[in-house]
C-alpha cells in the first residue's frame, strides 16, 4: 500500500492571516508541520498543497515538495483531492493540517494503520480525550462521538454528548473519557477522496463549518482511532506565541 501525506496550506487564514509563514522560531510554521510529518514510518512521501506562490517559494526554500492548487478550493479535503488526481499510483492519502506544528510521525502512522488494517475502510481520523471544562465548552475544539465499533456518529462544535445531569471538572479525569476532541487528521482511499470531493457541500457541513460532516451526511463511515493527547493547533496569535515560547525553551534545553 502506497501512502502519501498531503498538507493543505492557505495563506489567507481567517483568525490568523499568513500563519503558515510565521517564522519567529527561525522556521516558517509550515516547515515545523512538514518536519513532524516526515517522521512517519508508513508514509512514502510528504507534499504540501498551497494556494499561493509565496508558500511554494517558502517550501522550496527548506527543501520540501509543494504543488500550487487553486485559491477557489473551499476546504482541505478538496485541496488534497486536487493533488490526488495527479498521483494515480497512491492508495491512501493522509491529510495533515498545516497549522499543527507539533504533529508526530506516530500520530500519522496511527491513522494510516487504520486504513492498512481494514481493507473496507474508506476514511479514518483520530480523537483524543478532553480533560478540561474550558476545552469542552470551546467551540473551536471540535468534538466527536463514535459507536462501539469506532465509527463516527457525529462531529460538532457543541458539547456532545450533552450530560443531562451536568458534569464536574473531576469527572473529566476518569480513565474512560466522557468527551473526545476530534483531531484534524484524516486518511482516505484515493477513489473515495475523489468521490467525496466531487459532491456538493452539505447542510450540516455549512452550518458547523466542518468538512467531515459531508461524509456522514452522504452515508459513508469514518473510522475513529484514539490517541492519548491532542497537539497544539495554531488558530490565534496567542496560540502561536505559546508555541514559540515552548519551542524556544526546548531549543535552549537541547543546546
Amino acid at each position: 500500500m502506497k501512502i502519501q501525506i498531503v498538507i493543505p496550506a492557505r495563506l489567507a487564514s481567517t483568525r490568523l492571516p499568513r500563519k503558515v509563514l510565521l517564522s519567529e522560531t527561525g522556521k516558517p510554521l509550515i516547515q515545523h508541520v512538514w518536519e513532524g510529518a516526515r517522521q512517519s514510518r508508513l508514509a512514502d512521501g510528504v507534499t504540501i498543497a498551497a494556494d499561493d506562490e509565496e508558500i511554494v517559494r517558502a517550501v522550496e526554500g527548506f527543501g520540501g515538495h509543494c504543488v500550487l492548487t487553486g485559491k477557489e478550493i473551499a476546504c482541505g479535503t478538496d485541496r488534497i483531492a486536487a493533488v490526488a488526481r495527479e498521483m494515480p499510483d497512491v492508495d491512501v492519502f493522509v491529510n495533515v493540517q498545516g497549522d499543527e506544528p507539533e504533529i508526530l510521525g506516530d500520530t500519522v502512522d496511527t491513522v494510516a494503520a487504520l486504513m492498512r488494517n481494514d481493507p473496507n475502510a474508506v476514511m479514518a481520523t483520530l480523537a483524543a480525550p478532553i480533560r478540561s471544562m474550558e476545552k469542552a465548552n470551546d467551540p473551536s475544539c471540535v468534538k466527536v462521538v463514535f459507536d462501539s465499533a469506532g465509527r463516527a456518529l457525529y462531529f460538532s462544535r457543541s458539547l456532545i454528548p450533552y450530560p443531562r445531569d451536568g458534569v464536574k471538572a473531576e469527572d473529566l479525569q476518569r480513565e474512560e473519557p466522557i468527551f473526545w476532541q476530534h483531531l484534524g487528521i484524516y486518511a482516505y482511499r484515493r477513489d473515495f477522496l475523489l468521490k467525496i470531493s466531487s459532491l456538493p457541500r452539505t447542510k450540516l457541513e455549512r452550518l458547523e463549518s466542518l468538512e467531515q460532516l459531508r461524509v456522514l451526511e452522504n452515508g459513508f463511515p469514518i473510522l475513529v482511532g484514539t490517541v492519548p493527547r491532542a497537539g497544539i493547533g495554531i488558530d490565534t496569535p496567542e496560540d502561536y506565541a505559546e508555541f514559540t515560547r515552548k519551542w524556544k525553551e526546548r531549543a535552549l534545553t537541547a543546546g
